[in-house]
């Protein structure tokens, strides 16, 4: 992958002294955002919930497997809607950034909560790319489900009313998202379920950039003087020129070419893409 250098705006050279002010400032503002994202966590913790009522089955590892069994005993489960089109033959390379930060499945259990990746190209794929990419989280197909047209984790007209992050079709087209290229378009997002015994409860969906905040890369690049190296950051001049193209699978940034789906196939709006929604 190309790594060109043409930063045009760095941070300015100041004494320690002044540095120190500057950082005070500023970690005011930090500590004012940590109060106000506690506050946000509670009242998502306070959103009501709907129960599931559709009886969803995918097929898994182990043979046909229910919502329910996606829990593995916890009373949480965490489902990454994981973009992966049935005629693709690798999965979104934005999706597998944020696989890739998911960590150890064993700090979740620890608080009762299961995590799946679940997406609509058939299990042979999926467990195909699985072992390419070195992942030990539990994945599963929806394919032949209406899993993911019920969560908007795929957006097909002729299957339901197309919505994306709340948003209905006429005000999507209006923020610019190409919905008439293609029938099919897989998009991604996480959701979060909770059960009570068999009964099992939908409590929170995120998609687009609600989805940034799952990501550690790209946290910990906010923490860096460059950041994300992007060019809708600010301040301007500190892209490296790649825009939003720099992403690739973890296997493949010897290679100067392109991933080959997610946005690049049309079929698809990653969450790098869809920073207007």
């Amino acid at each position: 992958m190309k790594k060109t250098q043409i930063h045009t705006q760095l941070p300015k050279v100041v004494s320690r002294d002044q540095w120190l002010v500057a950082r005070k400032e500023l970690l005011v503002k930090e500590k004012e955002f940590t109060r106000a994202r506690d506050a946000l966590n509670a009242e998502r913790r306070r959103l009501p919930m709907v129960e599931i009522e559709k009886n969803y089955v995918f097929e898994g590892p182990h043979g046909r497997a229910s919502l329910l069994d996606l829990f593995e005993g916890r009373s949480q489960l965490i489902v990454q809607h994981f973009m992966f089109d049935p005629d693709w033959e690798a999965g979104c390379p934005a999706c597998s950034l944020a696989a890739d930060n998911i960590g150890h499945l064993a700090h979740l259990h620890a608080r009762n909560t299961s995590l799946a990746l679940i997406s609509r190209a058939p299990l042979p794929k999926l467990q195909r790319y699985k072992e390419r990419m070195g992942w030990n989280i539990p994945w599963y197909s929806s394919f032949d489900s209406d899993f993911n047209y019920d969560f908007h984790a795929t957006l097909d007209e002729s299957v339901a009313p197309i919505e994306y992050n709340y948003l209905t079709k006429d005000e999507l087209v209006k923020k610019g998202v190409p919905l008439d290229s293609v029938q099919s378009m897989e998009v991604p997002g996480f959701s979060t379920f909770l059960r009570d015994g068999e009964r099992i409860f939908h409590t929170y969906t995120t998609y687009a950039r609600g989805t940034d905040l799952l990501i550690g890369t790209f946290n910990y690049l906010d923490l860096t003087a460059l950041g994300r190296q992007e060019d809708w950051e600010q301040p301007p001049g500190r892209s490296d020129g790649n825009g939003k193209t720099w992403l690739r699978r973890h296997d493949e940034y010897e290679n100067s070419f392109e991933s080959d789906s997610c946005c690049h196939s049309k079929k698809a709006i990653c969450n790098q893409c869809s920073s207007s929604i």
